[in-house]
């Protein structure tokens, strides 16, 4: 498996201008200040959950909820990327501290926000993973606490697919501190199901007068994609962020399992996409694209 990796092994798209919005990596971070106070319409109590910290009060439509700044965080994360391995939000979003991690949950299901469910998968894999439930995902809408820019979801729509979808979770982490560690700031996350929304809204609006095939690129690279044998591939992941110097840059990512057919592997990787994989199916999506005359680079998952 190719490790470590940095930022610097990443090719970048040209930079695009900046579009005005809210720093997202400080949404729901500040719900102890005044302006968060003022929305929520109420003061700070004390936790109940052995943690000495605050508590603030967020009116949904019928009732109230009484939320840590770490629990609106989770929120966050959780509605962000659809898809949340427990163990993952302990690693990354707790830094370890798996307790609080839990009392946190526990509060959010006791709420109606959040709901725990069980995926499996190959080689016995099993896991814990989170969810918002619709009640969650409304807080997150009508109380701001996410850029209206950036898209949030509840609930699965594929089960079969969850434990692919629970990957971005970490694979993002992995990527967001190397950013980060570079001096850069994540401003969105795109998952696939926001980038073919507007994809394909865009196709059906194609000219019948025009050649489709320089329409569909000509579409595509609106989107910074490419047209890979008449196709339009779309990333798992696109993360927005501004570098070190303020200028916003695009990174998109595919993670890759030993279940992607040949052909739709190829293209993936003949769109450009950085590629990643878990250990165990590295060997096998490594030959897959030799065959192909491939040499698109592998990164740990």
């Amino acid at each position: 498996m190719d490790r470590p990796y940095s930022i610097s092994d990443f090719a970048f798209p040209t930079r695009w201008d900046r579009e005005p919005g809210p720093d997202l990596e400080r949404v729901g971070r500040g719900s102890n200040n005044e302006r968060d106070h003022d929305r929520a319409g109420s003061g700070s109590v004390r936790s109940r959950g052995g943690f000495d910290r605050t508590r603030t009060i967020y009116r949904g439509r019928d009732r109230e909820y009484s939320l840590r700044a770490s629990e609106v965080r989770t929120l966050t994360d959780i509605g962000k990327f659809r898809v949340v391995p427990a163990d993952d939000l302990a690693r990354f979003g707790y830094q370890g501290n798996r307790s609080q991690m839990e009392s946190d949950v526990r509060s959010l299901t006791r709420q109606g926000l959040v709901e725990q469910r069980t995926i499996e998968g190959h080689s016995s894999y099993s896991a814990k993973i989170l969810t918002l439930t619709k009640e969650g995902h409304r807080l997150l809408v009508r109380g701001q606490l996410v850029s209206s820019r950036q898209a949030t979801y509840h609930g699965l729509v594929k089960p079969k697919e969850a434990r692919h979808d629970a990957d971005l979770y970490r694979l993002y982490q992995k990527v967001a501190k190397e950013i980060e560690r570079t001096g850069g700031k994540v401003r969105r996350v795109v998952l696939d199901f926001e980038l073919k929304k507007d994809l394909y809204k865009a196709l059906s609006r194609m000219r019948p007068d025009k050649d489709p095939r320089y329409e569909r690129i000509f579409i595509a690279s609106q989107f910074d994609l490419k047209v890979v044998d008449g196709k339009i591939p779309i990333p798992d992941l696109r993360i927005e962020y501004e570098d070190d110097c303020r200028d916003v840059r695009r990174l998109d990512l595919e993670v890759a399992t030993r279940d992607y057919r040949p052909q739709g592997l190829g293209e993936k990787a003949k769109a450009g996409f950085h590629m990643f994989a878990r250990q165990q199916d590295h060997d096998k999506l490594r030959r897959v694209l030799d065959t192909q005359e491939i040499s698109a680079r592998i990164f740990a998952l």
